[in-house]
C-alpha cells in the first residue's frame, strides 16, 4: 500500500531539522546504496553516523511516534535510523528496489525492509523535478509533498527519484520493520482500523459493535503479527 502522511512534521520541526543539516558536511549518497542502486544514484547525503544526522533523525523518530495514522499503517517494529539526501543539478535515482534487509553500519542493528518512507522537507515550488515515482499494482504514481509531509510505500516496489532540475530536494529517508510482514494483511489491518475508528465516532467508544469489531481487529493481528 502507498499511504500519504499529510503533516508528520510541523513547520517549526522542519525549521529545526534544516538548520542542523544545510551547515552539515554532506558526502556521495552511495555510501548507503547496495550493488544496484549505486549504478542508478547521484545525490548527496549525510553520513549515517554523523552527529547532524542523529539529532535531525531524533526530530523525525519524535514524530513518528505521535502520529496515529503513522502507526496504524505500518505496525512498526524496528525502524532504521532515518537519513538524509539531497538532490539538485540534474541529480536523479534511477529506477531500482531497496535491499531486503539494511544494516546500521558499525551496529549489529538491522531491519527487514517491509517499508520505506520518505519525509519532504522542501517546499515542492522551490524546486523542479524530483518526484518520487513508484510502481504499483494500479500503474504508476508520482509523490512530490509539502515540506513535513511524508510517504509510506512496500520497499519491494520498483521506485525512482526524478531529476532535479531546479533548485534542490531535501528529504528524509528510511526503512523500516512491520509487525506484520505481508503487505496484504497490513492494507487489510489498515482498513479495518479506519473502520473501526469511523463507526466509533459514530456509535461510541462503548458500543457493542465497536466492541465486536475491535476484537476483530486484535485477533487478526495477533495472528498476523510477528513482535
Amino acid at each position: 500500500m502507498l499511504i500519504a502522511i499529510p503533516d508528520l512534521i510541523d513547520a517549526q520541526g522542519v525549521a529545526d531539522i534544516r538548520a542542523i543539516i544545510d551547515g552539515a558536511v554532506w558526502v556521495d549518497g552511495n555510501v548507503t546504496s547496495g550493488h544496484q542502486s549505486a549504478l542508478a544514484k547521484r545525490n548527496l547525503q549525510l553520513p549515517e553516523d554523523s552527529e547532524a544526522a542523529r539529532r535531525a533523525g531524533q526530530v523525525v523518530m519524535d514524530a513518528l511516534g505521535r502520529s496515529s495514522l503513522f502507526i496504524a499503517a505500518a505496525l512498526p517494529l524496528k525502524i532504521f535510523p532515518p537519513l538524509f539526501n539531497s538532490y539538485a543539478s540534474g541529480q536523479a535515482f534511477g529506477v531500482h528496489v531497496d535491499n531486503a534487509v539494511r544494516l546500521q553500519a558499525g551496529t549489529g542493528f538491522r531491519v527487514r525492509s517491509d517499508l520505506s518512507m520518505t519525509v519532504f522537507l522542501e517546499d515542492p515550488a522551490a524546486y523542479d523535478g524530483g518526484e518520487l515515482t513508484i510502481e504499483t499494482h494500479f500503474g504508476v504514481q508520482q509523490v512530490k509533498l509539502p515540506a513535513g509531509h511524508a510517504v509510506l510505500y512496500p520497499s519491494s516496489s520498483l521506485h525512482r527519484v526524478e531529476p532535479v532540475t531546479g533548485g534542490r530536494r531535501v528529504a528524509s529517508f528510511f526503512w523500516l520493520q512491520s509487525m506484520v510482514r505481508d503487505d496484504a494483511a497490513r492494507q487489510m489491518l489498515f482498513d479495518l482500523d479506519r473502520s473501526v475508528q469511523g463507526v466509533a465516532g459514530e456509535l461510541g467508544q462503548d458500543h457493542a459493535e465497536v466492541i465486536r469489531l475491535t476484537g476483530v481487529y486484535h485477533n487478526l493481528l495477533r495472528r498476523w503479527a510477528d513482535a
